[in-house]
């Protein structure tokens, strides 16, 4: 097969590719794809001979990730999901950022425009703003004393093999206000939730995380959607400002810090002002007067 007809069926490779990953058991892959074994293996071989390595061994019928695959698998990953997320036009770039905008069943929806760093400064956000200042003359030093008064408001978490998992939630942190004393402990130790928008939803934000992994930088995002709150679990519309900063734990281990304020003061391109609005009162901390001094 030339490289055009490769081309051509790159989507369904994909699909195969990251079945049989996550998978490792061709019968199972197969049935989840509603394919065959033939074509399965055929479009791995044919990823392999495009890309020049091998993704795949297979050792007494049971497949195993290369190095190689290993690494290819996420970018794979990302593939599908900008991929799916664009053609339903659902993710796009504005300049150069991120913007996602998803409707779900029952009114839910996700909505979180990227913007720049510069924003923390020019906007009304003074939290947000004692979180730069504060991340920057730490040095991203997790426990450094210009990080201590800003504790109660973060939330940390690590990578655990695949996973990003919880290590602390600050009991004054937009999280732990808005699902509560008993969520708050409970969340120590667990892998961030799944949301309503399903797989695709969920690989763009897992992307989030990883480029800050790997740069150690900030990120700046306005979001708007809907979450279950207190001990009802009733899913209530919230916006809010998220800054990720990328710090190091006492080991050099790296450490992802969430400052999040809620707030309506939001900027998301295509965001309806009905939606913008439809927060319940009283649960903007900027209205509260949050203070870090």
């Amino acid at each position: 097969m030339d490289g055009s007809q490769t081309r051509a069926i790159l989507f369904e490779m994909l699909r195969s590719f990251t079945t049989l990953a996550r998978t490792l058991n061709l019968s199972r892959a197969v049935r989840e794809l509603g394919s065959t074994r033939q074509t399965v293996r055929r479009h791995i071989a044919q990823l392999e001979e495009a890309r020049g390595e091998q993704l795949f061994v297979l050792e007494d019928r049971q497949y195993r990730l290369t190095k190689a695959g290993r690494e290819s698998l996420l970018d794979a990953l990302d593939i599908l999901a900008h991929g799916e997320a664009w053609l339903e036009n659902q993710s796009r770039r504005i300049n150069g950022l991120t913007h996602i905008a998803m409707e779900g069943e029952g009114g839910w929806g996700f909505f979180l425009q990227q913007h720049p760093i510069s924003k923390v400064w020019t906007q009304r956000a003074p939290m947000l703003r004692e979180g730069l200042r504060a991340w920057a003359m730490a040095e991203g030093e997790l426990e450094h004393a210009e990080l201590e008064q800003l504790r109660p408001y973060l939330m940390v978490f690590r990578k655990l093999d695949e996973e990003w998992v919880c290590v602390e939630v600050g009991q004054r942190s937009s999280y732990a206000t808005w699902y509560g004393w008993k969520w708050e402990r409970s969340a120590i130790g667990r892998a961030l939730p799944s949301l309503p928008g399903g797989s695709v939803l969920a690989r763009l934000l897992a992307r989030h995380f990883e480029e800050m992994a790997a740069g150690h930088g900030l990120r700046y995002d306005h979001i708007h959607t809907q979450m279950a709150r207190g001990e009802e679990g009733n899913f209530e519309p919230v916006n809010y400002r998220r800054l990720l900063m990328g710090c190091r734990f006492p080991d050099e281990s790296f450490a992802l810090v969430s400052l999040v304020e809620r707030t309506y003061d939001i900027e998301i391109e295509g965001l309806p002002e009905e939606r913008r609005l439809s927060m319940p009162a009283g649960l903007a901390m900027d209205d509260s007067e949050v203070s870090t001094k």
